[in-house]
């Protein structure tokens, strides 16, 4: 522990955090209590003025999304909407965060990273301050997400981009179950573990989903010991997305339907039962998938990149890496927001439709069949958090057709990554750009991966070995069947190296 003048400090949710420490004595166990023996400086800096006053407590609470009411709730209560139906944000105490600089925040996420000390080796909570910061230790449920690779795709660029160097994919769907979901399923679960020791009446979990919602609910459902039930659209998700939840333990219900569908039987289930709604209409989610954006500028030490590019589906997470840069922002750890990217499927583009008229009367769309199942969605639920983002960050919006984004996924394999289709439509987004000069050859970009590629193996195969109805597969790489004999193997060989030499 790093000798300073200090007063003891003991860790839970009524006291600030304690300051970045140059030396951590950290345990590899979760300790059996959640007091922490940390030292703290009784004076603190805030923009170059010194306080000796004690900070106050962080809190948060649920208030209506884009509304100047008064309307507020506690976030131990169960509530998805606010009075007049709309959708709720959760809203952090910003006054009291500032009690401490950006600076103070930069080093206190920045000397949590890889630790094992509970429970801040998360790339979630390691940032728990501006996540849940009234949940105490024991009631959090993490498999230590995030902390994910940014993937520098120098290869991808300088093969379609035109020597585009400065280009990043964040691999969101390197995480325990595969995708982004498992960040804001954390911090649902744990809020649901703390709800039930709390007496609510909390029976179980429950979703609709294409599949990595699903996943990660029944993850982190089984981890918490509580019973999950997940909706799923019959024959519309892949194999490896529905054998998680199964294997996992949850309820499964296939329904003969589209997510839509499925979507509207779960708000309608949940209304009636005790079962607590998962879905990303709940905005605890969004408090931890926000963590991802402030994630990427930690890993490019606090320096804002130019561009953010994002497949979109039911909506959440555009609004969520905008409300993770914008929370950096307004406390200080940086001084602007990327410009944000927001990229579709041809085959289920409302918010495509809705950007290209100007924002004008949004109207929902039926979902066509896309390899980018996750987003085959075409009335999402945060359509007004996701025009939020993308009108206060001077968005885009973009869409791929079915061939131009798996064309995407296999250039991109075939550089060493290993996507899922819905990072093949956020590429063709990318292209796009670039092609009209929107996005400039040496602009700072990431564009964000959602899932893990072996989740979508099948649709992987069908591509290479040119099974896909009218689609051309221009970079299909099928095996070779070659008799086991020398001469033959020789044979085929040669005729590859002449190929590639």
């Amino acid at each position: 522990m790093a000798s300073t003048p200090a007063t003891a400090f003991l860790h839970n949710h009524h006291q600030p955090p304690p300051p970045p420490p140059s030396h951590h004595h950290l345990h590899n166990l979760r300790p059996s209590t959640t007091t922490i023996n940390c030292t703290s400086t009784a004076t603190t800096t805030n923009n170059n003025r010194h306080s000796t006053s004690s900070p106050p407590p962080f809190t948060a609470k649920y208030v209506p999304f884009n509304s100047g009411t008064d309307e507020s709730y506690s976030l131990d209560e169960i509530v998805y909407r606010s009075s007049s139906g709309g959708l709720l944000d959760v809203q952090h105490d910003i006054d009291a965060l500032r009690h401490f600089d950006g600076k103070y925040w930069r080093s206190l996420f920045d000397s949590r990273v890889g630790r094992t000390a509970w429970p801040y080796g998360s790339g979630v909570w390691s940032k728990k301050e501006f996540v849940l910061p009234e949940i105490d230790d024991d009631d959090i449920v993490s498999c230590f997400e995030g902390n994910s690779n940014l993937f520098w795709a120098e290869r991808f660029g300088k093969r379609n981009l035109a020597g585009m160097n400065d280009l990043w994919v964040k691999h969101c769907g390197i995480s325990h179950t595969g995708s982004f979901k498992d960040l804001g399923m954390t911090v649902l679960v744990s809020q649901v573990n703390r709800l039930r020791k709390m007496n609510k009446p909390v029976v179980g979990i429950g979703c609709a989903s294409t599949g990595d919602t699903s996943a990660a609910l029944s993850a982190y459902s089984a981890a918490a010991g509580i019973p999950s039930i997940v909706f799923l659209p019959a024959n519309k998700i892949s194999l490896e997305q529905l054998v998680q939840p199964i294997a996992n333990g949850a309820f499964v219900l296939s329904l003969d339907t589209d997510f839509d569908g499925c979507m509207k039987l779960i708000r309608e289930i949940t209304n009636e039962l005790p079962i607590y709604l998962a879905n990303s209409l709940n905005s605890l989610r969004l408090e931890g998938q926000k963590t991802a954006a402030i994630e990427i500028l930690q890993q490019f030490d606090w320096e804002v990149p130019d561009w953010v590019i994002i497949p979109g589906g039911n909506l959440g997470n555009i609004y969520a890496f905008y409300k993770g840069f914008k929370m950096c922002v307004d406390l200080g750890l940086v001084d602007r927001i990327p410009r944000l990217v927001c990229a579709q499927s041809a085959n289920a583009n409302p918010l495509y439709l809705h950007y290209r008229s100007g924002w004008t009367n949004f109207a929902p769309v039926k979902a066509s069949a896309t390899f980018a199942s996750a987003i085959q969605i075409g009335d999402p639920v945060s359509i007004d958090r996701a025009v939020y983002a993308l009108r206060n960050s001077d968005g885009i919006v973009e869409e791929a057709t079915e061939e131009e984004l798996m064309d995407a996924m296999s250039a991109a394999d075939s550089t060493g990554m290993f996507v899922c289709p819905h990072t093949g439509v956020a590429l063709v987004a990318l292209m796009k750009l670039r092609e009209r000069g929107v996005i400039g050859r040496t602009d700072r970009t990431v564009v964000v991966s959602t899932a893990h590629g072996l989740k979508f193996t099948q649709a992987k195969i069908d591509y290479h070995s040119k099974a896909i109805e009218g689609m051309e597969s221009r970079f299909s790489n099928s095996p070779v069947e070659v008799a086991a004999e020398y001469g033959a193997v020789m044979d085929v060989l040669q005729k590859f190296l002449s190929k590639v030499s």
